[in-house]
């Protein structure tokens, strides 16, 4: 049911001025995380969504990153994001590894564009540092702190799908300031963000 004055397909603000839905993506060709978290100013984050698009090695590349780009466009369309947030790719020393992932993340910043969605990209180093408070954290560490942010009972399987929802987190609590969406006063983890964001500027 549409609640007057809002209009259909127009995201999820158009009847909730001060929420934020944001849809993290963690590329990659083998497992494509998606995370979708809505959160608010004084209220805890939520969880709309969490899985994974998944696909075979052995398939031709372009039919994989077909399928990562019709999964992340059935994702935004099912759930209207206001933002995508997608990782930003780093040099690694598997060069295939790190070739794949960045073509994924070229499909999801594309989606993005189609849908006329702002597309923003956080960095490992800050997507830890917003979620834990360190930008040196590890896999554990930021897992136990989305269960805690989001409320869940477990963290959600495979870690890719965990590290999505780490990034919709990240960028819910920048919120274009360092104004966290859950209070009023920046906290420990944003001002280890700036840090983080001020660092990966530089390089």
């Amino acid at each position: 049911m549409v609640q007057p004055g809002c209009r259909p397909g127009s995201g999820v603000n158009a009847c909730d001025a001060d929420r934020v839905r944001v849809l993290g993506v963690d590329p990659g060709l083998t497992r494509c995380g998606i995370g979708v978290v809505d959160g608010r100013a004084g209220r805890r984050a939520a969880l709309v969504h969490v899985g994974v698009v998944a696909t075979p090695p052995s398939d031709d590349l372009a039919d994989r990153l077909l399928a990562v780009a019709l999964g992340i466009e059935a994702a935004i369309e099912r759930h209207r994001p206001d933002v995508l947030a997608v990782e930003r790719v780093f040099s690694q020393h598997n060069v295939q590894s790190v070739m794949g992932t960045a073509q994924a993340s070229g499909v999801a910043v594309l989606a993005g564009a189609r849908a006329g969605i702002p597309v923003v990209l956080h960095t490992p180093t800050e997507v830890k540092a917003a979620v834990t408070g360190s930008g040196r954290a590890g896999k554990a560490q930021v897992g136990a702190m989305v269960v805690r942010i989001l409320g869940l009972d477990e963290l959600p399987r495979p870690a890719d799908a965990a590290d999505a929802l780490a990034l919709a987190i990240c960028h819910l609590w920048r919120g274009g300031s360092l104004t966290p969406i859950a209070s009023g006063a920046v906290t420990a983890a944003q001002r280890q963000w700036a840090d983080a964001a001020a660092a990966a500027g530089r390089r």
